[in-house]
């Protein structure tokens, strides 16, 4: 097993961690609640320290990731596998109604391996169901992209619109700019100011260097 405890404690603070899961209670809130219904069974793939499944509300939530410091974060409704989220292990065809992936595709070895994940996301989701992805935009963040030890995998959000259809996702929503590159950008951190973020978009274009894009599973 990677040190993902390890090098997540170095990364993140405890403030950074309180800090980070009120911006996230106003994004699933005032933004992301708009793709879950609440009778919807939400998957979340390397779920990181659970600021969206935490924050999400769906009638059932599963969660991934190797860490294993997550299972002490995460509230008692989200089902918590520390397992490869590369694997989806233990799921079952047509068993999610929306997947959601924040920044993990970056940190994947290949564009091999995120084709092989993706197939996966695509068995496990609905005829209909929903992959929501927030990842860093290398168009706009060329150099801080790699100040992170680990990440790999450079895309930009053309780029992984074309991956979606190739692996038999239509893509219904692409935002090349849509939040900061991290909760330690300028963007204001008190939740008041973060509403008013998302709602006037030519911030986004301004300060965002993060892409969102929102695949619908077809029919095959």
């Amino acid at each position: 097993m990677e040190r993902l405890d390890l090098l997540y404690r170095n990364r993140f603070s405890e403030e950074d961690r309180r800090l980070r899961q009120a911006i996230w209670k106003v994004l699933c809130e005032r933004f992301f609640q708009r793709y879950v219904r609440e009778t919807d069974t939400v998957l979340e793939i390397a779920c990181g320290l659970g600021e969206f499944i935490s924050n999400i509300k769906a009638a059932r939530k599963i969660a991934f990731d190797l860490n294993p410091d997550v299972a002490r974060l995460l509230p008692p409704d989200v089902e918590f596998h520390q397992k490869d989220a590369r694997t989806l292990e233990g799921l079952t065809e047509c068993e999610v109604d929306v997947c959601f992936v924040s920044n993990f595709f970056e940190h994947l070895k290949s564009k091999d391996e995120m084709d092989e994940l993706l197939g996966r996301i695509h068995r496990v989701l609905r005829k209909g169901g929903l992959l929501v992805a927030l990842q860093p935009n290398i168009r706009f963040a060329p150099g801080e992209y790699w100040d992170f030890y680990d990440h790999h995998l450079p895309l930009s959000h053309r780029s992984c619109a074309e991956a979606f259809l190739k692996a038999g996702f239509e893509v219904e929503e692409l935002v090349a700019r849509f939040l900061p590159f991290t909760t330690l950008s300028p963007l204001p951190k008190h939740p008041f100011f973060v509403r008013l973020y998302l709602r006037v978009r030519p911030a986004w274009r301004l300060l965002g260097r993060q892409f969102l894009i929102v695949g619908r599973r077809g029919n095959r």
